[in-house]
């Protein structure tokens, strides 16, 4: 594995780091408060690249590979995780999956839309009764004559669900095959038979619009089916393992975020007579903090580079994006304990980030499937 970031890479972060410095940082707390989707500012975000950074250039991409990717989502998630939210599911969760299973014309629409950002993609796997147990999905696809599919059922907690033009749905096509009978689709949301429910009221991540969505009659077209009919969950599996390595990099940036709040922090407060920054317990905490943010980055540096590469990462990226996410909850915990009252308080960003952070633990496969995935691939048992 290289440790040296090459020009292109670093390139990106730049240009990630300038948009999060000036444009999403100074309206965060705004978009956090008032729950306001971040539209202007994704746009941004697209036209310069960050919607499709795995993407070629022929489908309007960026065309650059995996380590980039991490370099600037943790540069737009430490300025606000809600837009780096946003921008993991049009990256990892639409596009890669698009760009791995779909025909040409699929990838010449579907995907040169939201890497561009002229549109906002979706993911549509969960289901009120089905979480991390897919395969229980109730969503049906029933096949016709003529080859079209029609949909009927509900996904629920769907990032970007209020605002998304297309939507990768994962839906049950033969029930009697369990996760072979699952069958992936190409949604229009701007077609008969498709709705949306009220936006959810969340802890975090708050400027992410996300909501149940559902299909009543949905007719889908035989050249709107991603891959081949049965592989869904397959397809799901894969695209999961790549958006771990997106919300281990949302984590560490939350996480960075919050440290290095922490260490202005403890210069500049008194007690005692001395900055806090120079009592050993508080030592103690910085060094805490500093050993887990670096272990969670080069964990997750790791299993972007064996993607890069081409090589199996499945268990890399579990482990990233276990570690990252704890790491991030205990760093974010710390800030808040070393910040005191002010920590507790609005007036300050860390409450923000402790509140966005508890949900890198759960999407994309909790840290409980972290932990299996992790196990079953090392012991070889199910």
């Amino acid at each position: 594995m290289e440790f040296g970031f090459n020009e292109e890479q670093l390139m990106i972060q730049d240009v990630a780091r300038r948009i999060a410095q000036e444009k999403i940082a100074p309206s965060a707390e705004h978009h956090d408060r008032t729950g306001e989707f971040p539209l202007e500012n994704i746009r941004t975000l697209g036209e310069n690249g960050l919607m499709g950074i795995e993407v070629p250039a022929e489908y309007g991409g960026a065309g650059m590979d995996p380590v980039a990717y991490v370099l600037a989502m943790v540069e737009v998630a430490a300025a606000d995780a809600a837009h780096s939210t946003i921008m993991s599911v049009n990256n990892s969760l639409f596009c890669n999956g698009i760009l791995t299973h779909g025909s040409e014309a699929q990838k010449q629409k579907y995907v040169r839309a939201i890497a561009e950002g002229a549109e906002i993609g979706a993911f549509a796997l969960t289901e009120p009764q089905s979480g991390s147990d897919a395969t229980a999905m109730r969503c049906r696809a029933v096949k016709q004559a003529d080859g079209t599919f029609v949909v009927n059922g509900k996904k629920s907690w769907i990032t970007s669900g209020p605002v998304a033009r297309y939507i990768v749905l994962f839906a049950m096509t033969e029930p009697d095959k369990g996760a072979r009978g699952i069958t992936a689709f190409l949604i229009d949301t701007a077609r008969e038979g498709f709705g949306r429910g009220k936006t959810e009221p969340k802890l975090g991540i708050r400027a992410s619009a996300t909501c149940e969505i559902e299909f009543d009659g949905y007719v889908v077209q035989p050249d709107e089916v991603l891959g081949e009919e049965g592989q869904g969950f397959k397809i799901a599996m894969g695209v999961l393992d790549a958006g771990r390595i997106g919300i281990a990099s949302q984590a560490i940036g939350i996480a960075r975020a919050a440290y290095e709040a922490t260490i202005a922090y403890v210069k500049d407060r008194k007690a005692f007579g001395a900055p806090i920054g120079t009592f050993q317990m508080t030592q103690a905490k910085i060094a805490d903090m500093k050993c887990k943010l670096d272990a969670a980055y080069l964990l997750t540096l790791r299993a972007a580079w064996l993607k890069g590469q081409g090589k199996k990462f499945s268990s890399e990226a579990a482990i990233a994006k276990l570690t990252a996410s704890e790491n991030a909850m205990w760093i974010a915990h710390q800030a808040v304990q070393i910040h005191g009252g002010m920590g507790y308080s609005k007036e300050m960003p860390v409450e923000r980030y402790f509140r966005d952070a508890k949900i890198t633990e759960i999407y994309e496969g909790t840290s409980e499937i972290q932990r299996l995935v992790i196990a079953r691939n090392e012991t070889g048992l199910r």
